[in-house]
C-alpha cells in the first residue's frame, strides 16, 4: 500500500512557488533551468519554462522535479533570448499538470505567459464574477483569474493591462509576465514574497531568491521593492509604482524556514539570522544537557546558534537522506514510522546515554516531531529536550503558503505542556514572538501564522469550489 503524504513529507509549512526570469540572453531557457534548480526548495510538484523567440511563445511544463521535467532535447526546443520559469509546491487535491505554471494564452495583444508566487485572497469572488461573464477556467489555480483580467482589460499596452488587472486582486504576489516584447516583474504592495533583480553580462535576470544568481554567475543588483513593477525590454529596464503605498509586510517565515540559508533577503543573511534565532532561543529556553543536535537540514543554523550561546556542544545526531521521492511502496504495514526513517536516521554512538537538545525551526501538526523523539530514545538518548526556533504556529497562512487548517495546528488548541506530553519529550521550548522580532531586525513583517494579525483580508477559507475534474 502506498505511504500517505503525511507520512513521507516533513511536518513544515511550505512555500508554494518559486519564479525565475531572463531577458537578453540566447541561452535564456538553459539559464532559467539552472535558476529553477537553485529554487527547487520552493516547489517540488511541477516545473515549467516559457520562452519567446521572434515573437513566438513556446512553453514546456510537467509534474516532477526540474531535473526530470527538462531534458537536453526539451531545452533545445525552447529557443529564444527571454524566458520565465516556475516551480510549484503541491497542495492537497491539486496535484495535476493543469495547475503547473507558467500559464500561457493568446489574447488581443499577442501571447502572454505568467508565473506567480503567492496567493490571491479574493480569488473565489473574482472567479465567480468572471465565470458569470462567460470566462471558462481550465484549472483550480488562482493565477488563472489574473490571465482573464489581463485579457479583458482595455488598455493599449500590456504593462498597463497588467497594472489594471492587479488593481483588482488582493493578497500576496511576486509575478513574472512574458510577452512578445517584454518581461514584467511585479511585487505586491506589502512585499509578502521576495523578488530580486540581477545582471549577467548584457542580460537581466529576476529570481525569487538572489541565491539563484550564484549558480549562473549573475550579479545581484537589488530587491524589487514592495509595490514596484519592473519592465524590461530592448530599450532597457524601467521602474513603475502603480499601487498606493502600503505598510511593508514581508513574510517573516522566509527567515525561519522558506528561504535557502545561503540567501540574503532585504539585506539580511538568512544563515546569520537563523543563528541569531537559535542564540535567542538558548537565552529564553535554557536546559542542562550534554549536546545539541539539529533536525536537518533546516534546523542546523539555529542549532549552531543555540550551541554557541549555551555552551552545550553541537553534534550531528540525525542524518538526512536527500533521495526520497513523493511516493514509496510500504514494505510491511507492521513497520512503524518508516516514513520518517526514510528521511532521517539517528547516529547511535552520538546519542547513547546522552541528554539531548534537538532544535527544529517549527512544529505544525506535531506528528513528525513525535516520531523523531521516539527515534532518538530508541537510539539510546537518556533525555530529549525539544527547542523550536520560532513561536508556536497557531494560525494558517492565506498568502501563498501551504498550511493546514487551524484545527490541525497543534499549537492552536493545546498548551506547550500538552504538546510536550504528546511529543513525549522531557521538555519543550519555543522562541517568543518578541525574541523572533528581536533576532530579525528591519522594517515590518507579516507574522500572522504566529500572531493571527492578518495584514490583508481574505475570503471564507472553508469555501471550497465544486468543480468537475478536467483531464488534459
Amino acid at each position: 500500500m502506498p505511504a500517505s503524504q503525511e507520512e513521507l513529507e516533513d511536518d513544515h509549512f511550505h512555500d508554494q512557488c518559486g519564479v525565475f526570469g531572463v531577458f537578453g540572453s540566447i541561452e535564456a531557457s538553459h539559464l532559467t533551468y539552472l535558476g529553477l534548480h537553485a529554487l527547487q526548495h520552493r516547489g517540488q510538484e511541477s516545473a515549467g519554462i516559457a520562452v519567446v523567440d521572434d515573437g513566438r511563445l513556446t512553453m514546456h511544463r510537467e509534474l516532477g522535479l526540474v531535473r526530470d521535467v527538462f531534458s537536453a532535447n526539451v531545452l533545445g526546443r525552447l529557443t529564444g533570448d527571454r524566458a520565465i520559469g516556475h516551480v510549484r509546491y503541491s497542495t492537497a487535491g491539486e496535484t495535476h499538470v493543469k495547475n503547473a505554471q507558467p500559464l500561457a494564452v493568446d489574447y488581443a495583444l499577442g501571447s502572454l505567459a505568467v508565473a506567480h508566487n503567492g496567493n490571491f485572497t479574493n480569488y473565489e469572488e473574482l472567479r465567480e464574477e468572471l465565470e458569470g461573464q462567460g470566462s471558462i477556467f481550465q484549472s483550480t489555480n488562482d493565477s488563472e483569474v489574473l490571465v482573464h483580467l489581463v485579457a479583458r482589460a482595455q488598455e493599449p499596452r500590456a504593462v498597463d493591462r497588467v497594472a489594471a488587472a492587479l488593481a483588482r486582486v488582493r493578497g500576496a504576489f511576486s509575478l513574472l509576465f512574458l510577452t512578445n516584447k517584454e518581461l514584467i516583474a511585479v511585487r505586491d504592495p506589502h512585499g509578502f514574497r521576495p523578488l530580486s533583480v540581477g545582471k549577467l553580462k548584457d542580460a537581466w535576470v529576476i529570481a525569487s531568491e538572489p541565491t539563484a544568481f550564484d549558480l549562473i554567475a549573475a550579479d545581484f543588483v537589488r530587491d524589487v521593492e514592495p509595490g514596484e513593477m519592473i519592465v524590461i525590454d530592448d530599450t532597457g529596464i524601467q521602474s513603475y509604482h502603480p499601487f498606493a503605498q502600503t505598510p511593508r509586510r514581508m513574510c517573516i517565515f522566509e527567515y525561519v524556514y522558506f528561504a535557502r540559508p545561503d540567501s540574503e533577503l532585504s539585506g539580511l543573511s538568512v544563515y546569520e539570522t537563523r543563528k541569531r534565532l537559535g542564540q535567542t532561543l538558548a537565552h529564553e529556553c535554557p536546559v542542562d544537557a550534554d549536546l545539541v543536535i539539529a533536525v536537518p537540514d533546516s534546523g542546523v543554523p539555529a542549532a549552531l546558534g543555540y550551541s554557541q550561546a549555551s555552551g552545550v556542544p553541537f553534534e550531528v545526531g540525525l542524518i538526512r537522506s536527500h533521495y526520497v521521492g513523493r511516493t514509496f511502496i510500504e514494505p510491511q504495514s507492521s513497520i512503524r514510522h518508516f516514513g520518517v526513517r526514510l528521511k532521517l536516521n539517528p547516529v547511535r554512538n552520538v546519542l547513547k546515554d546522552k541528554r539531548v537538545i534537538v532544535v527544529d525551526d517549527s512544529i505544525v501538526r506535531g506528528t513528525t516531531s513525535r516520531k523523531i523523539v521516539k527515534m532518538l530514545r530508541d537510539a539510546g538518548a537518556r533525555e530529549v529536550h525539544m527547542r523550536i526556533s520560532s513561536p508556536p504556529t497557531r494560525w494558517p497562512c492565506f498568502y501563498g503558503i501551504d498550511t493546514p487548517s487551524r484545527a490541525e495546528l497543534i499549537a492552536s488548541n493545546h498548551s506547550i505542556e500538552e504538546i510536550a506530553r504528546y511529543l513525549t519529550c522531557d521538555s519543550l521550548g519555543y522562541l517568543s514572538l518578541e525574541g523572533l522580532h528581536a533576532a530579525i531586525p528591519g522594517r515590518g513583517f507579516c507574522d500572522a501564522c504566529f500572531s493571527g494579525d492578518y495584514p490583508v483580508p481574505f475570503g471564507n477559507p472553508t469555501n471550497h469550489r465544486r468543480q468537475l475534474e478536467l483531464i488534459l
